[in-house]
C-alpha cells in the first residue's frame, strides 16, 4: 500500500479530521491574503 492510499484510507475513516484540515487550509489562505495586503515601509 502506498502512502497516498494509506492517507486516503485514514482520512476516509476520520471525516471530522478531514473537515478540520480543510478549514485550517482555508484560514491559512485567508491569513496569507491579509498579510500580503498590508503595506509596511521599513526605512526612510
Amino acid at each position: 500500500m502506498s502512502t497516498t492510499e494509506a492517507t486516503k484510507d485514514f482520512l476516509a475513516s476520520h471525516p471530522r479530521l478531514l473537515g478540520a484540515l480543510f478549514t485550517l487550509v482555508l484560514l491559512l489562505g485567508q491569513a496569507g491574503i491579509v498579510a500580503g495586503g498590508t503595506h509596511t515601509q521599513v526605512g526612510p
